[in-house]
């Protein structure tokens, strides 16, 4: 999927950071319901309750709008983070203009919201809301509405006040503590997500780095069949050989195989996408399937037997790569299993899930493992283990996924599947 340069510049787990804001912003409107009827119906402290409940109903609107709206949205500019958090910031201001500005003991939690600027955004951004936060409590220090204490308060200010301080240090204290465990999770799911596309980063460019390799060795090997397929040619015509069955029947099989071997070589010129003045070979799905089933049963003397329960029968290009990476799968399977493989291919839904399982003795719990990795192979060749490694990475191309396991009643079972609107032929020149 295409992204547009404004997803490119969102920083990573903003989506997953703004989320957090919504969840703290959630908490604050909990609290200051709860602080205001405190306040007032237990207390009997005469508020200015219009003005105070307003604010927690604003931030309720504006979490349901920010949940609904960035339900579709891959993440948050820097812009968008410091403009949530000033808007905390400024809803603080206000509850506490009007709850007796910094005699209330809750000013302190001003401190969270820095705490969380330095956290979430840029140094440069974060110094916008530590200033802001401290223009605030500046300006509340001398412009602000006392708070009307009922007599028995009254008399005792300063221990009100150390109460208040008492409750606001806990709640900053479980704050902060939810609030760097959430952040640690963001940052090792970013961290993790980052590992995994370099991985796949790396993984491309070994691929890359093997089609060069075989496209140019397609190209070198086209000279000397050339070559062999004149000379093969002359020999078919010499009066010898026509004479002589048997020769004129091994020549005839020479070609045969040479024939087959330029048909390799071009499939491997079309994969690498050399074969350009050629328009797509559109094909039924079933009927792709099909042929790939018979190709291999011809090679197996009838080993590798087919069930097509494909109920999607859509038109598709017939793609080299993709009918490369089921013969790999085949092949692997025929080398443990030469007297018996099964392919079960249907359409669930809007996939392609195609299941080929063998007879013999299942993956090992080394290969199940490491399985779709470079050079992961029990068959102890080398170069072994790249015709899954290709295999994992072709159908990740197409949006799909390879998994691998062991049936209970024994053999090895590999499933592809694979998203039907990967393959389905567009109708204007590729899918």
């Amino acid at each position: 999927m295409t992204r547009s340069l404004a997803q490119l510049s969102y920083p990573p787990a903003s989506a997953r950071n703004m989320a957090l804001l919504v969840q703290l912003r959630w908490m604050a409107v909990a609290g200051q319901l709860l602080t205001i009827w405190i306040a007032a119906a237990a207390m009997g402290v005469n508020l200015p309750l219009p003005q105070l409940i307003t604010v927690p109903v604003l931030l309720g609107f504006v979490n349901l709008a920010t949940s609904v709206m960035g339900r579709e949205r891959e993440g948050y500019s820097y812009m968008e983070l410091l403009g949530a958090l000033m808007l905390d910031v400024a809803a603080l201001g206000w509850q506490l203009y009007f709850s007796g500005g910094t005699t209330n003991p809750f000013t302190f939690l001003f401190l969270l919201q820095i705490v969380i600027g330095a956290i979430l955004l840029p140094p440069d951004w974060s110094w916008i809301v530590a200033a802001i936060a401290a223009l605030g409590v500046a300006l509340l220090t001398f412009l602000y509405r006392p708070l009307a204490l009922p007599p028995q308060y009254a008399a005792e200010p300063l221990r009100l006040y150390l109460l208040g301080s008492l409750l606001c240090f806990l709640l900053i204290a479980a704050l902060l503590v939810f609030f760097v465990i959430r952040m640690d999770r963001n940052r090792r799911q970013s961290d993790a997500a980052l590992a995994t596309l370099r991985q796949q980063a790396a993984e491309e460019h070994h691929i890359v780095r093997m089609g060069l390799l075989a496209s140019g060795a397609a190209h070198e090997l086209g000279t000397p069949m050339s070559t062999m397929s004149v000379i093969l040619g002359d020999w078919a015509h010499h009066p010898v050989v026509k004479a002589t069955p048997e020769l004129s029947g091994e020549v005839d099989e020479m070609q045969t195989e040479l024939k087959r071997c330029k048909t390799i070589v071009s499939g491997i010129l079309m994969s690498a996408g050399e074969a350009r003045g050629e328009s797509p070979s559109v094909i039924r799905l079933g009927a792709f399937l099909d042929e790939i089933a018979a190709d291999w049963r011809d090679r197996s003397a009838g080993a590798v037997q087919f069930r097509n329960e494909v109920s999607q029968d859509v038109a598709i290009v017939s793609d080299p790569a993709l009918r490369q990476v089921i013969g790999n799968v085949i092949d692997n399977a025929l080398e443990v299993s030469p007297a018996r493989v099964t392919i079960h291919a249907r359409t669930p839904l809007r996939d392609l899930v195609i299941e080929v399982r063998d007879n013999g003795p299942g993956f090992a719990e080394e290969m199940l493992e490491a399985f779709g990795k470079p050079y992961s192979s029990t068959k102890g060749r080398a170069g072994g283990g790249l015709g899954l490694f290709l295999v994992v990475n072709v159908i990740r191309k197409l949006g799909g996924r390879v998994e691998v396991g062991n049936p209970n009643d024994g053999g090895a079972l590999v499933r592809i599947s694979i998203p039907l609107e990967a393959l389905i032929f567009s109708g204007k020149g590729g899918r």
